[in-house]
């Protein structure tokens, strides 16, 4: 039985990988400081005897004897990440150098969840793992950008003076059940603000472009990236070439929904990338064929689903970031 350390393990992302690492009958540790993380969305798994759910804060070593781990552990959202931006870096840069240090002791594979935001607000597309990016080192949002730029710097270092067996997958934006509903991201607060017949708010023109990856599919192009052999590193982009703008993501949710909401623009926001749509080329020649498989009607048609039955048995502000630190 393999052991695998999760970080982020109660978040999001996580506790989707937690789940399916559990079904394939790993055992597994997760990590979680609870920023914006959340117990219940790894409740139904404390049960199981394989599953160990720690409250750690990555900024600070952790000591386990595992196989593999996975770094997902980072405020993803700008709405969390910007609200303690310095704690955010050093999330990014002190967990990255605390994983990989344990990593390096007790010879475990180690796969660090990085991001499309390394290529900032880019000038190549769709973006390849090649393109070095256009970020702003000093804006508001370059505490997660460099700082997940930072930890990929770390993890090649790591690899080529210490040989530490590293993977690195850059995920494009993901929606779906468990999304944090105060994150601020699109999906979720488009879907929440339907669902209340509130206005859809957009910031900007609208005309700006995402690619809208379903969890499912991440997390299979991530167990497909950790069962890769040694000489497969990355960056390997993980995300949906599909491409929609923002408006037509507003007009699609609030007619799935049938909402009496009207779509209102507000002054954009800085930094805010105007493109943003992955080359999968290269997930597809290393990770069998991998692409996404669940289209953006089906996944809505999920996470519409999750948010109305939150919405039915709590309070939105049940779910406001608590933790100050």
């Amino acid at each position: 039985m393999k052991r695998a350390l999760v970080t982020g393990g109660a978040g999001f992302i996580g506790s989707h990988l937690c789940e399916r690492l559990l079904a394939q009958n790993y055992e597994v540790i997760a990590l979680d400081n609870f920023f914006t993380g959340d117990k219940r969305n790894v409740l139904h798994l404390l049960k199981n005897p394989m599953f160990e759910l720690v409250r750690h804060d990555i900024t600070h070593p952790y000591f386990a004897e595992v196989d593999e781990i996975y770094n997902l552990a980072c405020p993803a959202s700008p709405v969390h990440y910007q609200y303690n931006p310095i704690k955010t870096i050093k999330t990014s840069v002190l967990g990255a150098i605390n994983m990989l240090g344990l990593a390096k002791r007790i010879k475990a594979k180690v796969l660090q969840a990085s991001t499309s935001e390394v290529y900032g607000d880019p000038e190549v597309h769709p973006q390849v793992e090649s393109y070095w990016g256009n970020v702003n080192p000093i804006g508001i949002r370059s505490c997660y950008d460099e700082g997940k730029r930072c930890a990929e710097t770390l993890f090649m270092d790591y690899h080529r003076q210490n040989k530490v067996k590293i993977k690195i997958i850059r995920i494009f934006n993901t929606y779906g059940p468990r999304m944090h509903p105060n994150d601020g991201r699109v999906v979720s607060n488009f879907i929440i603000q339907a669902l209340q017949n509130k206005d859809i708010t957009i910031y900007g023109t609208g005309e700006q472009t995402r690619s809208f990856q379903y969890i499912d599919d991440l997390i299979e192009g991530t167990i497909r990236m950790m069962g890769t052999d040694d000489s497969v590193i990355g960056p390997v982009n993980l995300g949906n070439p599909e491409e929609f703008t923002i408006n037509e993501l507003a007009k699609i949710v609030i007619d799935m929904i049938g909402s009496r909401s009207k779509i209102v623009h507000l002054p954009p926001v800085s930094d805010d990338p105007t493109q943003r749509r992955p080359d999968i080329t290269l997930a597809k020649e290393l990770l069998q064929n991998w692409e996404p498989t669940i289209k953006l009607s089906e996944g809505l048609k999920k996470t519409i689903e999750y948010f109305d039955q939150l919405l039915k048995t709590s309070s939105i502000e049940d779910w406001k970031y608590r933790n100050t630190i």
